[in-house]
């Protein structure tokens, strides 16, 4: 919807934007990674329930970080700012419109690839889960992955 309404455009024109949301986006994974390397030293799962299942809710847990995941993702915009006007009829007039259906279908896909994807870590979630040993490492070693990605996007990218 933003990308629709020029914030797309302006992300792509402004480096100062692009770098703080970006930052953003980094500073984000960072801190999740580091809260999973703390969860696995606590004895916690990967979810960041305590391992007798009393406290916070996983799944909503989940569902909210992937969201605010995605949407901090600097490279959505810029790439949908990229490939959606080239699928818009100007012509046939109320371009914007014509974005936000695009947006929209892309975002049922991605909810519906997503979904499915999260439904198999799920299931090895679950499997993981049995051993607190193995949920730890997994844990800890995912952690560390999302501290290193953070740290990548921080630090890669645009040059201006």
């Amino acid at each position: 919807m933003a990308v629709a309404l020029g914030v797309g455009s302006l992300v792509e024109r402004s480096a100062v934007l692009f770098h703080t949301i970006k930052l953003l986006g980094a500073t984000y994974l960072i801190v999740l990674g580091v809260r999973a390397v703390q969860a696995s030293w606590r004895g916690r799962d990967v979810a960041g329930r305590p391992a007798d299942g009393k406290g916070d809710d996983g799944t909503a847990g989940s569902v909210r970080a992937g969201f605010w995941g995605g949407v901090t993702n600097p490279k959505s915009v810029v790439f949908l700012t990229a490939v959606l006007p080239q699928f818009v009829d100007r012509e046939a007039g109320h371009a914007t419109a014509q974005m936000l259906v695009l947006g929209l279908a892309g975002a049922l896909l991605q909810l519906l690839s997503d979904g499915i994807w999260g439904l198999g870590a799920a299931t090895a979630r679950d499997w993981l889960g049995r051993s607190p040993r193995r949920t730890a490492a997994i844990g800890g070693t995912g952690g560390l992955a999302m501290i290193g990605l953070g740290a990548s996007v921080a630090f890669t990218g645009r040059a201006e």
